[in-house]
């Protein structure tokens, strides 16, 4: 898909020149048999980009109802193709959905893995409103607190804290919110050193492929009662995404067809 044309990749604060990569799925409504309404499929979003904050955003975009042994190399093939290996320092944005860190691993494995910042702060304020249920004004300012921490402190600092929490006299369902998110920071804290990533100038959010799921997808195929067969659903999110990359590769893709 597209063709190539390598990027002039824009420096970190150490000079380096930085490639980004995310992933992330969205759900799309399908079309069942005789028109009844089935199960939605998890539609993948992918995107190389080059996260130049004083100029826009060059995107190569893949979407679809993909296997990702099969998006991670056509999305290998997206960064070959724009001068991926030109950059030294690869990073790669996902939230803590279930097998994309492995994905990122498995086809980027130079790649700096960031959790994406954001999600990982609304955890820490669900426990917080959790921990004074019945204070609002209170839970948002410790929400508030514990994400200042994880940001300037990292994600070991917030571990720590969650530990030392003293849990006497808190309800069953306190008790075992505390536990699934004190897990979940222990099993992303590799990921969570955003003082670090801050200091060397580096996205800590996956702001991008979000954006990336609703215009490309979400604008074109979840329209109100819109329902697709799962061919429907990967044929165009393919050329949506083709379309919404950067410019000239919409025209690029088509231009043999319209020379034969």
């Amino acid at each position: 898909m597209g063709k190539a044309q390598r990027w002039a990749w824009s420096k970190d604060a150490c000079g380096r020149r930085c490639a980004y990569v995310s992933l992330d799925a969205t759900g799309v409504g399908q079309q069942g048999p005789q028109g009844g309404k089935v199960e939605g499929k998890m539609v993948y979003v992918g995107m190389v980009f080059n996260a130049d904050t004083d100029g826009p955003c060059q995107a190569r975009y893949l979407a679809g109802l993909y296997d990702l042994d099969e998006l991670g190399l056509q999305l290998r093939r997206q960064g070959g193709q724009v001068g991926m290996d030109d950059a030294e320092q690869w990073i790669a944005l996902t939230d803590g959905g279930a097998g994309l860190e492995e994905f990122m691993q498995r086809n980027f494995p130079r790649a700096e893995c960031i959790l994406d910042f954001f999600h990982a702060a609304e955890h820490l304020r669900e426990l917080a409103k959790a921990w004074h249920s019945h204070d609002e004004e209170q839970a948002t300012a410790l929400g508030r607190e514990w994400a200042h921490r994880l940001k300037h402190e990292g994600g070991q600092a917030v571990l720590t804290m969650l530990e030392e929490l003293d849990l006497r006299g808190r309800t069953s369902p306190v008790r075992e919110m505390h536990r699934q998110v004190t897990q979940y920071v222990r099993n992303q804290v590799h990921r969570m050193d955003y003082p670090r990533y801050r200091t060397n100038g580096w996205l800590i959010g996956s702001g991008h492929i979000e954006a990336a799921c609703k215009t490309v997808v979400g604008q074109r195929l979840k329209g109100s009662g819109m329902r697709w067969s799962e061919d429907g659903a990967h044929n165009v999110s393919s050329l949506r995404a083709l379309f919404k990359s950067e410019a000239g590769q919409w025209d690029a893709f088509w231009a043999p067809a319209a020379a034969a």
